[in-house]
Order: C-alpha cells, then structure tokens, then sequence
C-alpha cells in the first residue's frame, strides 16, 4: 500500500499512521491549515511526522475558515461546546463539508504521486455528531475518488467499528507517543480539559485502566 494520510496529529491519526508504518505502507502525511481554532495541531503533526521517519507537508489555506462558517471550530465568535461528545451542544463543532473537502485535497495528491490509496481515521465514536465519519459518507467518498483518475485511489477507513478506547489500546501495542499528539479544540498550551475531544480522551484511557499522559489545565 502506498498511502496518503490525512493527518491531524491528533490520537486517532496518530494511531492510523504509526498503524500503517506497522505494516509497511509507504506514508506521506498531509495535514491541512483550514484555519482552525486548534490550528497548535498542526505542530504536533510535525512533532511525530519526525518521530516517524515520515515525509509531512502543511497545506496552508486559513482562508478557507471564511468559507466553513457557522462552526465553533473556525468562527472564535461561536462559543466552544464543553462536556460529552454525546451532547447535542456538541454539533456546533461541525465544520461544513470538511472531509469531503480535505479527502479531495489528499486524493488529488495522492493521485500525483502515483499511489493508490488516502487514509484517514474516522471511528465509531465520531458517527453520531459528523456526518463525514458516517461509513455511509466514506463508501460513496470512496466511490467518487475510483472514478476520479485512470488509476484507481482506495479509501484506507480502518477504524470505523472502532470507538476512542480501541484507539488507545491499538497505540499502545504500536508505541505510539500519545504525549505528542493533540486533541484539544480550544487550542492554547495545554489541553484544557472540558471540551468535547478533551472529555472523550480522557475517557478512553479510563476506560481501559491506563494513565493519560496528557497534560490538561483542568
């Protein structure tokens, strides 16, 4: 597998890669500045693209927070949801059409490279509040991206039956560096602990009995 990831630097990412490296995929990590509160991703990103040996290019289009408004994740005027992924207060967090989006900037540069397949990390846990983590949006995605070029390009989804805490404990086979990563969506130093992405990671490690080496502020 030759394999563009969509790569946050974010745990769920961050798991998929060190996953496919596992396997001895050929990476090429992309990640995208779309203008996003927490945009401190990105520098984790880089963090771990290194720790990996892994080639990581920045896509830097801020301007495109203009255009994905009425999202608490690219509008600082909308107040940032705090507690349980579950809350329906949580769908404010929904940026408009950003997978298919950031999946067709992923596949085209795949296509240039001449590989075969785009990555990304969407898992059970993210179904009920996006829509584009639905398998139902990756199956019709994946079928756009076959017509897309003479040379078909696959939809790498593996975790998508998986919730938050299978993550966690498929990264701690894989080694993964989880104090690298960031989930955080206020953005700043430190996770802060409260918002929906801080909540469901600190629950994940709970969840399975394991020590969060995150650093939050609460």
């Amino acid at each position: 597998m030759k394999a563009v990831v969509l790569f946050s630097g974010g745990l769920d990412s961050t798991v998929l890669s060190y996953k496919l490296q596992s396997e001895n995929a050929e990476l090429k990590l992309l990640s995208i500045d779309y203008g996003q509160r927490h945009n401190c991703e990105l520098a984790s990103g880089s963090m771990i693209a290194k720790s990996l040996g892994v080639p990581h290019t920045v896509i830097k289009l801020p301007m495109l927070a203009a255009l994905l408004g009425g999202s608490s994740l690219t509008d600082n005027s909308i107040s940032l949801p705090l507690g349980h992924y579950a809350e329906e207060s949580m769908k404010s967090t929904v940026v408009p059409n950003r997978n298919m989006i950031l999946l067709s900037l992923a596949a085209g540069h795949a296509i240039s490279l001449k590989f075969d397949t785009v990555a990304y990390a969407a898992h059970a846990g993210d179904h009920t509040i996006y829509p584009d983590c639905r398998p139902e949006f990756a199956d019709a995605m994946e079928n756009a991206l076959s017509k897309a070029d003479w040379n078909k390009i696959n939809l790498h989804r593996p975790f998508v039956k998986m919730n938050k805490s299978d993550l966690v404990k498929l990264g701690i086979e894989l080694g993964v560096p989880f104090e690298m990563t960031w989930s955080c969506y206020a953005g700043g130093k430190l996770h802060c602990g409260k918002c929906g992405t801080c909540v469901e990671r600190k629950e994940a490690f709970e969840l399975i009995g394991l020590s969060d080496p995150t650093k939050y502020k609460s």
